[in-house]
């Protein structure tokens, strides 16, 4: 009773959208969810949504929340670019902003929030520079005045402040161990330092800020691994279980923070680090089922990945490892060839069978068994009615042949007649034989 008050009065706060929504929603900041009635993942995230909505009204958010049946609507979604469902974008003038980040309250609230506010937040003063820098893990900082170098700056940020946030800042305002070759600059702060960054060893603003806008080292589940795909970046993981204490879990784990932290020079611009619960979404990945725990390298591009061909005992293996990697000395394995796309189709469709007759073994029985029994049964008909047929003709074959028998000799009636006509005729003969010869004697 008490979920069920809660969704109801949530979805006060969330507008049902119609065709009007078009011409009308210009004059505000909308946060919209683009659903289909029939959706189980639309149907799963209604109740969140309408959390959001209750959440955005309480904290006196400028932005109103939304949801349109694209469906019913399907020439506005489609104007939006809604190509799946649920689709959740953030509506600012006539920019869209995509959001692609994990279907909680809280994160859904921050993505809003973001894109919502300025695009490039100022920092006045040091107090609230601490302030911000306890807010966020990740923070990307424009100091200077106007110059090419912001220009650029603005152009990255209104592209990838769906990811991240973007400040601008006076060089008084940075922190006393800051210190800058020269002006204008743009830094990342994270891991407990930061970063500048350099156009000729780091290539590209925006190809810089979308590879460091992850920390270091990170928990990576299937969405983080997602979107590290993105960074063009090798992901290292140990696969480890959180709930084993054990040393050699732990020890795994330490190896993957030390390389991410006192390599970083080294392997930054090619290397993610991070941990993984559990093995089932490498197993799913790699289609083999991977001992925990264990580390393996993951290339998101090609769907390619590497194994340590001896134990990591150490951080100089895990090193040797890398740099075994990057030399191409180390076999890849896997990739996105022919012969593993079949393996891969091969793989899900085994794996969606065991996990629904694991999951639900009667409903399995109905899907599975019924089709069976269905084909069975016509292939049992099919291979009945041809027998029969052959049957069937052979019988006819026979009459047929008895037919032609009976025409050609005639029936045994008619051969006994015509016996009896021979034997007539030749009585008949011998009578006038012996007449003739009686005559002559006479």
């Amino acid at each position: 009773a008490v979920v069920a008050h809660v969704v109801a009065s949530g979805a006060g706060f969330v507008e049902d959208l119609d065709e009007s929504f078009k011409e009308n929603r210009k004059d505000d900041i909308w946060l919209v969810d683009f659903y289909a009635p029939w959706c189980g993942h639309c149907k799963k995230l209604e109740p969140v949504w309408n959390e959001v909505g209750i959440e955005m009204r309480n904290m006196g958010s400028p932005v109103k929340v939304g949801k349109m049946d694209a469906t019913s609507f399907s020439s506005i979604a489609s104007e939006f670019g809604v190509r799946g469902y649920p689709t959740i974008k953030l509506l600012k003038g006539d920019l869209a902003y995509n959001y692609r980040g994990p279907r909680t309250k809280d994160d859904i609230i921050e993505f809003a929030n973001r894109v919502a506010g300025p695009l490039i937040r100022p920092l006045p003063s040091q107090h609230m520079f601490e302030h911000v820098q306890k807010r966020h893990r990740v923070l990307f900082v424009y100091v200077g005045g106007e110059s090419p170098l912001k220009e650029k700056y603005i152009e990255v940020a209104s592209e990838l402040i769906v990811y991240t946030y973007f400040f601008s800042a006076s060089e008084d305002v940075l922190p006393e161990y800051v210190t800058l070759p020269e002006l204008p600059a743009v830094m990342v702060f994270k891991d407990g330092t930061y970063f500048v960054y350099d156009e000729y060893e780091d290539g590209d603003l925006s190809s810089w800020i979308n590879r460091e806008r992850f920390q270091g080292y990170l928990h990576v589940d299937g969405f983080t691994l997602y979107e590290l795909g993105d960074t063009g970046k090798l992901v290292a993981i140990a696969v480890i279980d959180d709930k084993n204490s054990s040393v050699e879990h732990t020890r795994l784990k330490s190896i993957i923070q030390e390389v991410a932290r006192d390599y970083r020079d080294h392997f930054h611009r090619d290397f993610q680090f991070g941990h993984m619960d559990g093995n089932d979404y490498i197993n799913s990945l790699l289609m083999d089922d991977v001992t925990i725990p264990t580390i393996v390298v993951l290339n998101t591009s090609n769907q390619q990945y590497f194994l340590p061909d001896r134990h990591i005992e150490s951080t100089e293996d895990m090193v040797q490892f890398i740099n075994n990697i990057l030399d191409g000395t180390a076999e890849a394995q896997g990739g996105d060839g022919l012969l593993q796309r079949i393996k891969r189709i091969i793989y899900d469709a085994k794996s969606t069978i065991v996990s629904v007759f694991k999951s639900s073994p009667l409903l399995g029985c109905f899907l599975f068994g019924l089709p069976l029994g269905v084909i069975s049964i016509m292939c049992y008909g099919i291979c009945t009615a041809d027998t029969e047929g052959e049957v069937f003709e052979h019988e006819g074959a026979k009459r047929e042949s008895g037919d032609r028998e009976l025409t050609d000799e005639g029936s045994e009636e008619e051969q006994e007649e015509e016996k009896n006509g021979k034997y007539t005729e030749l009585s008949d003969g011998e009578l006038k034989q012996k007449d003739i010869m009686e005559k002559k004697k006479d």
